[in-house]
């Protein structure tokens, strides 16, 4: 279906075909409008899908409300579902694992400040990490992130070729220069122990501004979850859709990925907002939080985010 269908109501549907509403419902023309409306949902679901490759069927669903709306559309998350399987459009995850911290060194690690902890305001826990990128070549890139943990908002990143620390502290300089000159002083910088973390620089940056440090303690993923989830949203959502040859082309789409995240993809842990929605907000939003304290094992927003 072109593009020219893009914008039909049940009343232009009935117009083409010389029917009235009620003729219809009379005549069981339903099969007619179920397809016609079936394509457009494929087509406005593959328009998302340019910049969105890998987005679930939850999150579709959820960007597609104003488009069922204007287009009189009756469809429940399910029948998407159904929909987006019989056109072979849904997602299949992928599995990695290629480790990025290395937690076996003299440098001094800090404790874990977080156990109890939940953010009830931007800028009062950040959460950092590192994860790979395999582009063309075979080479391996590094992403350092560091997000809000109210909001999801990733505040700071940078790709690199090495693990070095010093790219982290430039994702940590990103983030810092938004903050206003006071608005930092309660905040909590949370990452694993890994050296780039625990480097001199890097904790120096951090006590300079008075933010707190913490670490985790173990490997457990669930003492990081909210970086770990990021980390799989960004790479396995967008980035491992797009053929990059070099450092160059992937500052660019990196950038470019960060900001479709940040400012389009709706998060189910906040109530279906965007991460700069909540960020920004001036007035509290009330929303039913589906996450709660890891360290009661509770992370219920690890797979709804």
């Amino acid at each position: 279906m072109k593009k020219k269908f893009s914008h039909i109501g049940l009343a232009k549907l009935c117009g083409w075909f010389g029917i009235t509403r009620q003729a219809y419902y009379q005549n069981n023309w339903e099969g007619i409008s179920t397809t016609l409306e079936e394509e457009l949902i494929i087509q406005r679901v593959k328009e998302i899908r340019k910049n969105h490759r890998r987005m679930g069927t939850r999150k579709l669903y959820e960007m597609l409300q104003t488009f069922i709306l204007e287009h009189q559309i009756k469809i429940g998350r399910d029948s998407l579902f159904n929909m987006l399987s019989a056109n072979q459009l849904l997602v299949r995850k992928r599995k990695r694992r290629i480790q990025t911290t290395n937690s076996y060194h003299w440098l001094r690690k800090y404790p874990n400040l977080i156990r109890e902890f939940v953010p009830t305001a931007p800028n009062q826990l950040w959460v950092s990490d590192i994860t790979y990128w395999k582009i063309n070549t075979g080479e391996h890139l590094y992403i350092s992130f560091i997000t809000d943990v109210y909001s999801h908002k990733i505040v700071g990143y940078q790709v690199a070729e090495t693990m070095e620390a010093v790219e982290c502290i430039y994702a940590l300089q990103m983030a810092l220069s938004a903050l206003g000159a006071e608005s930092h002083l309660n905040l909590i910088h949370h990452s694993d122990r890994g050296l780039q973390y625990c480097s001199h620089a890097y904790v120096k940056l951090l006590q300079e501004k008075n933010i707190k440090i913490s670490m985790t303690e173990n490997g457990d993923p669930l003492e990081n979850a909210v970086a770990e989830r990021i980390n799989g949203i960004i790479k396995q959502e967008y980035l491992e859709t797009y053929d990059i040859d070099n450092l160059k082309d992937a500052k660019k789409l990196l950038t470019e990925v960060v900001d479709l995240y940040n400012n389009e993809r709706p998060h189910m842990s906040i109530s279906n907002f965007t991460p700069n929605t909540i960020h920004h907000s001036k007035t509290t939003i009330k929303t039913e939080r589906l996450w709660k304290n890891y360290y009661r094992k509770q992370i219920t927003f690890v797979n709804s985010i």
